[in-house]
């Protein structure tokens, strides 16, 4: 055998022990009588000793030759350690070697493989397989695994059935793009690669499954960032005969399991928000409740005065931010500025500052005394010693700003905190929403979504106004996971295409085979999916989740380690019918 332990076994225990070990040389120390080896596996490192009053010539001479990530096999006697070293599990012991073998050279890594290493990100990544070998990204490929065993055996412990899925299915014109595959069989014909198993999740309720699970691959072909990758993994799960409270207290569950058997972390108090309220209180649908700074909507108490500005816009709001009074007149021009930013938009900000004393002192004093003042930092819910942030204009986009506003100076003031967790539902989203660039409605979830009991007929008068059984699960300002009660009857799924735009033909052409299913006894049903990545970037304490990904893509997109995507050969390209035109 290669090895009879790990690097990260031995202890004070398995002195005298003859033990063989085996990995990489994470570094040397070469005295001349004496060579030092810190030899490396997945689960540690150990001290090796080569002496050369103890050790063989033959070994001694080899061990000379030993550079940085050799991959070696020794053998030898465990002894004590002289100089301790207390912050190594294995610091009390080393290996006196009396046997070694090279397994493989290696050249020179391009960057150093330890905790904090030399190399930049593009390096890294080019060089993905000798980025694993350090601690920080391995610990992270470690933890989502513990993070997918946890949840696979708490939804088994529920009664779920793991059910795979195809990869090569039909596209459809819903959603993001799709990545498309050509058939060689099937000349100009093409399979789609899944953005979700939706509609075949639904068939396994028509087809009596009842709860299904299942952690898959799913791809969109849309623009990327840090928390996004063409190729994801989802936790995708659906159960039929259930509303949506069966739904919420089963994933309520899984989340409260999954943080304490992953990261210790018990919560109790799992609150629910509607989407109007999240919008109101924190400008998105998504709203990071760790902190306050809640909106407060302030045109009441602004816009009787004569600044233009208030007076002409749509909505005025604004938070406090617990101690800004603080702030120097330096600081807030850098807040407005960053407001002002194209990625953000605003055209200014108005500020207030709560003095202790009781008084304000504002950017529109011109305008506003101290008793308007006042009622503002009551809307606000500004404390002596806070500053009042107040941006105005038309009303979505202002609480988009105003809520960008909010997450970076809660960040600024290490409000958001990696160990502190904040889950939360949000539950009654719009059904549609409406698209300038088509002029028509779109399903903000999908089009299989339905609508809250009773609401059906809204359609027909206020399609704007109705409401989805629809759910998201955020944490931490972060939406991990969201589904909703789907529409199971035939009838009521064509009444939805009709809305959305599809006409008979092309709506039987996209989704026949399901709404044929419908036909044939589907029980009502409904799911949700997780963002498996997302996930474990945010259990893990980060958002971004690239380095919990083994092989990960760039933010263009390319794999810059196998060099993909990549043109292909002309013989496979007249195989597959296919002629590129630049």
């Amino acid at each position: 055998m290669y090895r009879t332990h790990n690097n990260g076994a031995l202890r004070a225990e398995h002195i005298n022990e003859t033990v063989t070990l085996a990995g990489w040389v994470q570094k040397t120390r070469d005295k001349g009588f004496m060579i030092w080896v810190d030899l490396r596996d997945r689960y540690g490192i150990t001290q090796l000793i080569f002496d050369e009053e103890r050790t063989p010539k033959d070994v001694m001479d080899l061990a000379k030759t030993l550079g940085r990530e050799f991959v070696i096999q020794v053998t030898g006697k465990v002894i004590e350690r002289e100089s301790k070293n207390p912050k190594m599990p294995t610091g009390d012991v080393e290996l006196l070697v009396e046997q070694l073998e090279i397994l493989n050279q290696a050249k020179t890594p391009p960057f150093t493989i330890e905790d904090a290493t030399d190399g930049g990100e593009d390096l890294r990544m080019k060089y993905r397989y000798l980025d694993i070998r350090r601690n920080p990204v391995k610990e992270k490929l470690i933890f989502r695994h513990k993070v997918s065993i946890a949840v696979r055996n708490y939804l088994s412990d529920k009664g779920f059935i793991e059910v795979e899925t195809p990869y090569l299915i039909k596209s459809t014109p819903e959603g993001a793009r799709d990545f498309v595959v050509p058939s060689r069989m099937n000349e100009g014909q093409f399979y789609a690669l899944p953005q979700s198993p939706q509609t075949f999740k639904q068939l396994l309720m028509v087809g009596g499954m009842d709860k299904y699970f299942q952690i898959v691959k799913c791809f969109r072909d849309e623009d990327l960032r840090a928390d996004r990758q063409p190729e994801f993994t989802q936790i995708d799960c659906e159960m039929a005969f259930v509303e949506q409270e069966d739904i919420l207290n089963v994933f309520e569950g899984l989340t409260k399991h999954l943080l304490k058997e992953v990261v210790g972390f018990e919560i109790e108090n799992f609150p629910r928000m509607t989407y109007d309220e999240a919008m109101a209180k924190y400008g998105n649908d998504k709203p990071d409740i760790r902190f306050g700074m809640e909106f407060g909507e302030l045109n009441a108490v602004a816009q009787h005065k004569e600044f233009k500005v208030f007076n002409d816009a749509e909505l005025v709001v604004g938070i406090a931010v617990p101690g800004g009074a603080s702030y120097t007149r330096k600081e807030i021009d850098k807040l407005i500025d960053w407001v002002k930013r194209p990625q953000v938009g605003a055209l200014g900000m108005v500020y207030v500052k709560c003095n202790e004393d009781g008084s304000y002192k504002s950017s529109v004093d011109k305008f506003y005394d101290q008793e308007d003042l006042a009622k503002w930092a009551e809307a606000t819910g500004a404390q002596p010693g806070d500053l009042i942030c107040v941006l105005s204009g038309e009303a979505f986009k202002t609480r988009t700003q105003l809520s960008a506003l909010r997450m970076e100076l809660a960040t600024q003031l290490g409000l958001r905190k990696s160990d502190e967790f904040a889950p939360l539902w949000v539950v009654d989203f719009p059904l549609l929403e409406w698209d300038e660039e088509t002029e028509r409605y779109h399903a903000m979830h999908h089009p299989f979504t339905s609508p809250k009991p009773g609401q059906m007929e809204l359609l027909d008068t206020n399609p704007g106004d109705v409401k989805a059984n629809a759910y998201d699960l955020v944490l931490n300002g972060n939406e991990i996971g969201g589904g909703s009660i789907r529409i199971h009857d035939k009838e009521t799924q064509s009444k939805m295409f009709d809305y959305l735009g599809f006409t008979k033909e092309e709506a039987q052409a996209q989704f026949g085979f399901l709404m044929d299913a419908f036909q044939y006894g589907a029980p009502p049903h409904g799911g949700l999916a997780f963002g498996l990545d997302r996930l474990v970037a945010i259990l893990g304490g980060q958002e971004t989740i690239r380095d919990f990904i083994a092989f990960p893509k760039n933010n263009a997109g390319r794999d810059v380690m196998i060099d993909a995507p990549a043109k292909i050969d002309e013989e496979q390209l007249k195989e597959l019918n296919l002629k590129i035109t630049l």
